[in-house]
């Protein structure tokens, strides 16, 4: 596969390769956006579907289909966030329970701190201090202003504090 980092740039017939390549990082970066590894598969999925159908397109006019997949998994993330906080009415409740697989994060403080985050601030510290972007990178795969990331990080990482500091000082 070509490094997009030095310059180089994705066949139109390489999307197979650029997702086999990039896959890994994908789904931990989908994991901290959502918070559980089914939601982040699924997130990866529908991205990929989308980007997948338009792959000549997406080389030609982004220059960087990481960053672009990036940017688009974090849009996607915010959109269904937005869209499932609506409530949704049903006419008869469902006999059984669902049982959820239990996540073993669950009761890891930073997790928690971290899925409280908006997605915004998530999508920002997840980019800078799990996939090691720079401040630069994280505006372009968001695509908003270096600025907007600092405030983000800065914003995200003062409530991260607050937060765990009180879980500490709940435990001793």
């Amino acid at each position: 596969m070509l490094n997009p980092e030095l310059g180089e740039s994705y066949a139109v017939d390489d999307f197979g390769e650029f997702v086999r390549a990039a896959l890994p990082g994908l789904l931990r970066y989908g994991h901290a956006l959502t918070g559980n590894p089914h939601d982040a598969a699924d997130l990866v999925q529908t991205v990929l579907e989308k980007i997948g159908s338009r792959w000549a397109r997406v080389v030609k006019n982004t220059g960087d289909p990481l960053a672009y997949t990036r940017r688009a998994m974090a849009n996607t993330h915010i959109s269904k966030w937005r869209r499932t906080r609506k409530e949704s009415l049903v006419a008869d409740l469902p006999d059984i329970a669902a049982v959820a697989a239990r996540d073993p994060f669950d009761n890891e403080p930073l997790w928690q701190a971290l899925r409280a985050l908006p997605p915004r601030q998530r999508a920002v510290i997840v980019l800078r201090y799990y996939e090691g972007l720079s401040e630069a990178e994280i505006a372009t795969t968001l695509g908003v202003s270096a600025g907007t990331v600092k405030s983000q990080a800065s914003k995200a990482m003062a409530t991260l504090r607050t937060r765990l500091q009180a879980t500490e000082e709940g435990r001793c």
